[in-house]
């Protein structure tokens, strides 16, 4: 198959047009090119470091994870196309200032110094958020045997307090006044303990009476107890609620009703 030559004017055309193109315009381009490279790779090493860490692990079962997941996407992959979006993104920026187009140098020292910062601030803020599903879910695990309906606001209460301590440093990282911030998490923190005080009185109340029937004792696992109208075996005692087991029933009751409706001791 004979192969196609172009004419020998039209070689010298392109040559000519291909030699009236500053060598900035090149290096430009070639400093795009290294960029895209650059961030491939390094997404590609980013991915593999945080899987050899245990991130894929420490994520998993996370609302942001579960999103992340519906997207075809997981946390780290969010990550380290990031990483590769940053460093296309300098890359890019450096081949404008090297090209010399027109305005470019206007804006370039801000950018250079913005585009960093809000690759930080981005990052911080999905930490933060995968944090905050992590403490939601550890500090529902651990309450969950306290049959209490204040308990669900206290990992939510986790959750957002983490959530929200990331978005201020992600907005101090984009520039944001720091007295505004401290101003808003002042008026978030007053704002969380009077609500929860709020919420969570009779829970307060339950574990200051349970810390006084752990300290004295006034009954134990496998006595027969009376407390109110319910009659029963203890079962299990901890610092919020007592565990009254009678006629194939469990009656969970919180220990400030205990203390305050009386014990009754029931000797064989």
């Amino acid at each position: 198959m004979a192969r196609t030559v172009l004419p020998l004017n039209a070689r010298e055309t392109a040559v000519e047009v291909l030699g009236l193109v500053p060598p900035r315009i090149w290096l430009a381009l070639f400093i795009v090119l290294l960029g895209i490279v650059a961030g491939y790779a390094v997404e590609v090493v980013n991915r593999r470091l945080l899987e050899r860490a245990g991130v894929p692990g420490s994520t998993e079962g996370t609302a942001f994870e579960r999103t992340a997941r519906e997207f075809g996407l997981s946390t780290v992959t969010i990550i380290a196309k990031l990483s590769n979006y940053f460093i296309v993104g300098i890359a890019v920026l450096t081949a404008l200032s090297v090209a010399d187009v027109e305005y470019a140098q206007l804006f370039w020292g801000d950018v250079a110094t913005f585009v960093p910062r809000l690759f930080i601030a981005i990052v911080v803020l999905i930490v933060g958020i995968v944090v905050g599903d992590k403490i939601e879910l550890y500090v529902a695990e651990r309450l969950r045997g306290i049959k209490l309906p204040e308990t669900g606001m206290i990992s939510t209460a986790a959750k957002y307090s983490v959530v929200y301590v990331a978005i201020l440093i992600a907005l101090d990282q984009i520039g944001v006044a720091t007295l505004a911030l401290i101003v808003l998490l002042a008026a978030y923190a007053f704002a969380l303990v009077v609500l929860t005080a709020l919420a969570t009185k009779d829970l307060l109340a339950a574990a200051a009476a349970g810390v006084f029937l752990l300290l004295r004792q006034p009954y134990g696992i496998g006595d027969e107890v009376k407390v109110a109208d319910r009659r029963g075996i203890v079962q299990e005692v901890d610092l919020f609620v007592t565990h009254i087991e009678t006629d194939g029933e469990e009656h969970v009751l919180p220990n400030h009703l205990v203390l305050r409706e009386g014990i009754v001791r029931i000797r064989s």
